[in-house]
């Protein structure tokens, strides 16, 4: 196939539905880690259309959604200073801090602004000598290499108004996590194709071995998916557990080698905060000792900031793939893409923002209203 539309192809979603019907015999439990896929598993009614015994379980693989409320807050309070142009994806803007988000800072005069590329915000530092540019970097391994060559190009060009707000993370070690926790359902994974095309697949024969499920690298177009499940069920059929690259098109087994070597120069491994699940060690990066003078928590002192997130919203669950997001009862009342409590409803890949905007609103069977 050579065209996106072919890998939407009905007759041959048909012909992969009818696989995964006959092979599945068992209940099965599996999880798709990105949020995009999340969305095509949605929009398409993918979930609808398997057997009964195989469950999709959304996982946290969204990085607005996992953003900590804290480092939400810190980039509110950088950016309500004077003399501060903050920069951002257009999809942080609308994320809820403890009490506002980015648009009221900048409707409050706040100088807040939408880029496609960090590289656009260093250009913003270079016109703008007497202001100091700061740019949100958020995302799993996805999106960390254009912003460490955007601090690499700062260092190196002696641009000093610039700094970089970071808030990565790293898959591997969330479905560690995830595999740990005893409340854990999940017996296999679809892992982020776009997290392996740049960070190949070497990490996940460990946790497969370690945990006895099969990993299976994905795309996010329908067929894409279907054949993720198709492979994941019939490893579990058989009871294997080892790591699949289905997605060859784009991931090469080792990655991308210079941009895995970019990271390893700007960056280094730390703890992070995912929001709604907790501390997870190793699963961050920040920037490494060489690159810390351009670290905004560093040259604007918001480093202690606390926060209380709210005890009606259960994104947190969400995010864990403990509930279904039509099953927290601040769903499509309370919380709506206009007024979201949490940022599973905010973000375009989040699972509360896919249920919403694709009509799945059953009313949940046992009303809670508190939650993490």
């Amino acid at each position: 196939m050579k065209y996106l539309d072919e890998f939407s192809d009905p007759v041959l979603a048909g012909k992969l539905v009818d696989q995964i019907h006959a092979t599945a015999t068992k209940q099965w439990a599996m999880m798709e880690v990105c949020g995009g896929q999340t969305h095509t598993i949605v929009r398409h009614g993918i979930d609808q259309l398997l057997p009964d015994s195989v469950e999709m379980i959304h996982g946290p693989g969204c990085p607005v959604c996992v953003t900590p409320l804290e480092t939400i807050d810190k980039a509110l309070e950088i950016a309500a200073q004077p003399g501060v142009i903050f920069c951002s994806f257009g999809d942080m803007l609308r994320v809820p801090g403890s009490g506002r988000d980015l648009f009221r800072i900048k409707s409050e005069g706040g100088d807040v602004r939408v880029v496609y590329s960090p590289l656009d915000a260093l250009r913003l530092a270079q016109q703008n000598p007497d202001k100091q540019v700061v740019f949100f970097g958020i995302g799993f391994e996805t999106t960390a290499p254009p912003n460490a060559m955007t601090v690499y190009q700062a260092k190196k060009l002696g641009i000093p108004n610039f700094s970089l707000l970071v808030s990565h993370v790293r898959v591997p070690p969330a479905i560690e996590a995830i595999m740990q926790s005893p409340t854990c359902r999940v017996q296999g994974f679809l892992a982020a194709g776009h997290v392996c095309s740049v960070m190949g697949t070497a990490e996940y024969p460990e946790l497969a071995d370690k945990y006895g499920v099969p990993i299976v690298v994905t795309g996010f177009e329908p067929l894409d998916i279907l054949a993720g499940i198709l492979r994941t069920v019939s490893q579990l059929e058989k009871g294997e557990h080892v790591v699949e690259n289905a997605y060859r098109r784009a991931v090469k087994d080792e990655g991308n080698p210079a941009a895995k070597a970019m990271l390893a120069d700007v960056f280094e491994t730390t703890d992070r905060a995912w929001r709604g699940i907790g501390m997870i060690p190793q699963s961050g990066w920040r920037l490494s000792e060489r690159y810390r003078e351009y670290d905004a928590e560093y040259r604007f002192q918001v480093r202690d900031i606390a926060t209380q997130e709210s005890t009606v919203c259960r994104s947190g669950e969400v995010l864990q793939g403990l509930i279904k997001p039509h099953e927290c009862s601040a769903f499509g009342t309370l919380c709506t893409p206009r007024n979201p409590l949490g940022a599973t409803m905010v973000s375009s890949e989040g699972a509360c923002a896919a249920y919403y905007l694709y009509r799945r609103l059953e009313t949940p069977t046992e009303v809670v209203t508190t939650g993490g």
